[in-house]
C-alpha cells in the first residue's frame, strides 16, 4: 500500500497528497479548503459534515451522523481518517462565502470616526505618526566629505527642524546608492516618537519627491474576521476596505478552543500562519484596489483581543486561559511587518494596539479611543458583542471594563444549523401566530442553509413572545402544529423543510441551542450588570450606550431586549458604531494624537475579572431565562405579555 494517497476536494477541485492515516480535516487544512469546525476538532459540534464521492476513510462515523446520512457518504472530517485515495465534497453550509462581510449594516451606524478626525483637524492635532518630506541635498564634492547619514540627518534638522532622530541598519546600507540614484534628491519617512523623549526614526528613504504617495493600512484581527483599510495619510481618506474570515476558524470557532490547540505540537505556529494569510489576503486586494505599490505603505496599525495579538505575535498564550489569567504583555514594541510574514517592504512597521488584561485587549482599547468614549463628559456604557463580549463603563475621567465568555453561540457555533452571517443564512424571521408558520427571510435572498446570530435572536424572541416556548426555553410541546417536534428525543421547531433548503435537511432550532443561546445571553447581560453594580451605578445613570463589533450592528434592539441579552434601555440613547476596533485602528494611524492619548487611556481602565467578582455568578444564574427570572427589570415586555395573555384569555373567552 502506498504511504502516500490522493484527495480531491470539491467543488474546488483541488487536490492533496497526504501520508496515510492522515486526519480529513487536516488534509483540508493543508490543502486551503475551509470545512466548518466549530469544537475544533473534537468531534462534538457536528459541523464538519463532508460527502464521500469516491474512495473510503476510516473512521468519521458520530451519533451526529444519522444511519440515512451514513449511506449516503456522510462522515465527519474531523474524525475520518485517509487511506486510500479519495474524492470529498465539501457541503454548501461549510463554503465560505466572504462577500456578507462587505454588506452594509441594516441600520445607519454613527460616523463618530470621521467626527473626531474633523475635530483634530480643526483643533491642528492632525499629526500622521507617518510622514514623508522631500530634501534636495548639496552634492559632496572635493570640499564637502560629510558622510551620507550626517549630510541626511543635518539638512533634515536644518530645513524641517526634525532632532532626536535615529536610523536603522537596513537604511543605512541602502542609502548610499538611493542618494545617488536622482543626484541626492530624495524622500525621507520618518515615523514620529509617541513620547516626547523619544527619537524620531528615519524607517525609509526613496529617490526623488514622493511625498505625494504616503500610505498606512489599519487591520482589526477579530476572532471570526479580519478586516482592513489603506488609508492615505495626507488626507485622511480610505482609499479601499476589505475583510475575510480569519483563517484560525478551521481550528475552533472561539478563543478558548485556539488557546487548546496552540497547546499542542505546531499549534501556535499554525495559528499564526493562519491570521498572517488572513492578511496577506487583505493587504494583496487593498493595494491593488487602491492602485498602490507595496513601497508606498508607510505602517500597520493592528488592533485584537489578547489572544487574537499573541498569536499575531506568536507568543505563547497558554498562559491567558489558566488563573490567575496573566498575558505575556499589554504593550508591545513597533515590530517590522515583514517580520511577521506580512506582504510587505521591509521598511513597514506594526503597530500593535495594547492590552488591558487576559481577555480585554487592544480591540476594546481601540474601540474606546475610536469612538471618541475616552473624550467624552456622557457617562457611557460600551458594549461589544461577539464570542467574547467586553463592557467598558465610564468617560473621560475613569473607565471600568471587564470581558465575559459568551461562546459562540450568538456567531453560529454551538448551534445545530447555526451558520456565520453568509449567503442562505436566516437572518430575520417573523411566525404567524396563528398556525405558527414561520416566515423566513435569508442574506441574499436564497433558500435558508443554516441559521446566522441575529437570525437566533429574533427567532427566539419571537417565539418567546407568541409563547411558543416558556421562559426557560422549553417549547410548549401542546400546540396545534406538525413543526414543534420530538426527534430522538430533542424537541425543535421546523423552521424550514428539507424541500425548501439549500442543504436537503430540514432546519430546525431545538431546545439544545435554545440553550445554548440563553447561556450566552446570560454571559453578556450579567456582565453588564455586574460590572455597574461594581462601580455603584445602574442602567438608569447612563447617558448613551455603545453598540460595537460586527455582529452589534445587526442586532434587532427590541429583540435582544426581548430575550435579555441586553438591558432594557431607551432606544434614543444607544449608537451603533460597527467596528470599532477597526475605527480605532485608522485613527490611530492617522493622528499620532490618538497614539498619545492610547496610553494614558490603558493606565486609566480598572479591569475587573469577572471570574474572581462574587456578585457576577449570581446575576449569571438569575440571567439563565427569557428575559431574566426577575421578568420586573425589563417592564416594557411585560406590559406586553400582560397584553397578550389579556388578549389570548379574551379570544379564549369568545370561544
Amino acid at each position: 500500500m502506498s504511504s502516500e494517497h490522493k484527495v480531491c476536494f470539491e467543488p474546488y477541485n483541488k487536490e492533496i497528497n497526504v501520508k496515510d492515516g492522515t486526519n480529513l480535516i487536516r488534509a483540508a487544512m493543508d490543502a486551503g479548503v475551509h470545512i466548518n469546525a466549530s469544537c475544533g476538532g473534537e468531534g462534538v459540534c457536528g459541523k464538519c459534515r463532508i460527502h464521500i464521492e469516491e474512495g473510503e476513510v476510516e473512521g468519521g462515523l458520530s451519533e451526529r451522523v444519522s444511519q440515512e446520512d451514513i449511506d449516503k457518504g456522510v462522515r465527519l472530517a474531523c474524525k475520518a481518517n485517509v487511506t486510500g485515495d479519495i474524492t470529498v465534497r465539501i457541503p454548501s453550509e461549510s463554503i465560505v462565502d466572504e462577500s456578507a462581510l462587505l454588506k452594509a449594516p441594516p441600520r445607519k451606524t454613527a460616523r463618530i470616526q470621521e467626527a473626531d478626525l474633523d475635530e483634530l483637524k480643526e483643533k491642528g492635532l492632525f499629526l500622521p505618526p507617518i510622514e514623508k518630506f522631500y530634501l534636495e541635498l548639496p552634492l559632496p564634492d572635493t570640499q564637502d566629505h560629510l558622510p551620507d547619514v550626517t549630510r541626511l540627518v543635518l539638512h533634515l534638522q536644518i530645513q524641517y527642524e526634525e532632532h532626536r532622530l535615529q536610523l536603522n541598519l537596513d537604511t543605512i546600507r541602502k542609502l548610499p546608492d538611493i542618494l545617488r540614484e536622482e543626484d541626492f534628491c530624495v524622500t525621507v519617512t520618518l515615523e514620529r516618537a509617541v513620547r516626547k523623549k523619544s527619537k524620531t526614526r528615519i524607517t525609509n528613504i526613496q529617490p526623488g519627491n514622493t511625498t505625494g504617495r504616503n500610505f498606512s493600512i489599519a487591520i482589526d484581527i477579530g476572532t471570526t474576521t479580519v478586516y482592513g483599510q489603506i488609508l492615505d495619510n495626507l488626507t485622511g481618506e480610505v482609499m479601499a476596505q476589505y475583510g475575510v474570515f480569519n483563517g484560525q476558524v478551521s481550528y475552533g470557532e472561539d478563543v478558548i478552543s485556539r488557546l487548546v490547540f496552540a497547546e499542542k505540537p505546531g499549534g501556535l505556529d499554525t495559528l499564526h500562519k493562519a491570521v498572517i494569510e488572513s492578511i496577506n489576503k487583505i493587504l494583496t486586494k487593498l493595494v491593488k484596489t487602491a492602485e498602490v505599490a507595496c513601497d508606498e505603505i508607510s505602517s500597520i496599525t493592528l488592533a485584537g483581543n489578547t489572544t487574537m495579538t499573541q498569536l499575531l505575535l506568536k507568543v505563547n498564550p497558554r498562559y491567558i486561559r489558566r488563573a490567575p489569567y496573566v498575558p505575556a504583555a499589554t504593550l508591545y514594541p513597533p515590530v517590522r511587518a515583514a517580520d511577521l510574514g506580512m506582504n510587505v517592504a521591509d521598511h513597514v512597521s506594526a503597530l500593535v494596539f495594547p492590552q488591558i488584561s487576559s481577555y480585554v485587549g487592544g480591540d476594546i482599547v481601540a474601540g474606546v479611543m475610536g469612538s471618541g468614549m475616552y473624550r467624552t463628559e456622557k457617562l457611557t456604557l460600551f458594549i461589544d458583542i461577539g464570542t467574547n463580549a467586553e463592557i467598558v463603563v465610564g468617560n473621560k475621567d475613569w473607565m471600568a471594563c471587564a470581558a465575559c465568555s459568551a461562546g459562540p453561540a450568538l456567531e453560529g457555533g454551538g448551534i445545530e444549523f447555526g451558520m456565520r452571517a453568509q449567503k442562505g443564512a436566516i437572518e430575520d424571521c417573523s411566525i404567524n401566530p396563528v398556525n405558527l408558520e414561520p416566515m423566513n427571510l435569508t442574506i441574499g435572498n436564497v433558500r435558508p442553509k443554516g441559521i446566522c446570530g441575529s437570525g437566533l435572536i429574533t427567532i427566539a424572541a419571537t417565539m418567546f413572545e407568541l409563547g411558543i416556548i416558556n421562559n426557560q426555553g422549553k417549547f410548549e410541546r401542546e400546540l396545534d402544529t406538525k413543526r414543534i417536534r420530538d426527534r430522538e428525543g430533542i424537541w425543535e421547531f421546523v423552521l424550514a423543510w428539507a424541500d425548501e433548503t439549500q442543504i436537503g435537511r430540514d432546519i430546525t432550532l431545538n431546545e439544545i441551542d435554545i440553550e445554548n443561546m440563553i447561556r450566552a445571553k446570560g454571559a453578556i447581560y450579567s456582565g453588564c450588570q455586574t460590572l455597574l453594580d461594581e462601580v455603584g451605578l445602574g442602567m438608569s445613570d447612563i447617558e448613551q450606550i455603545l453598540l460595537a463589533g460586527g455582529f452589534g450592528s445587526y442586532i434587532d434592539l427590541e429583540k435582544a431586549m426581548t430575550i435579555g441579552l441586553l438591558p432594557e434601555m431607551d432606544p434614543e440613547k444607544v449608537i451603533y458604531i460597527g467596528n470599532s476596533s477597526l475605527m480605532g485602528a485608522k485613527m490611530s494611524s492617522l493622528t499620532n494624537q490618538i497614539r498619545r492619548d492610547v496610553g494614558d487611556v490603558t493606565v486609566m481602565m480598572t479591569n475587573f475579572e469577572l471570574s474572581e467578582t462574587p456578585s457576577y455568578m449570581d446575576h449569571y444564574i438569575a440571567a439563565l431565562f427569557l428575559p431574566h427570572t426577575d421578568v420586573n427589570l425589563f417592564p416594557k415586555l411585560k406590559a406586553r405579555m400582560d397584553e397578550n395573555s389579556r388578549l389570548r384569555a379574551e379570544a379564549d373567552d369568545n370561544e
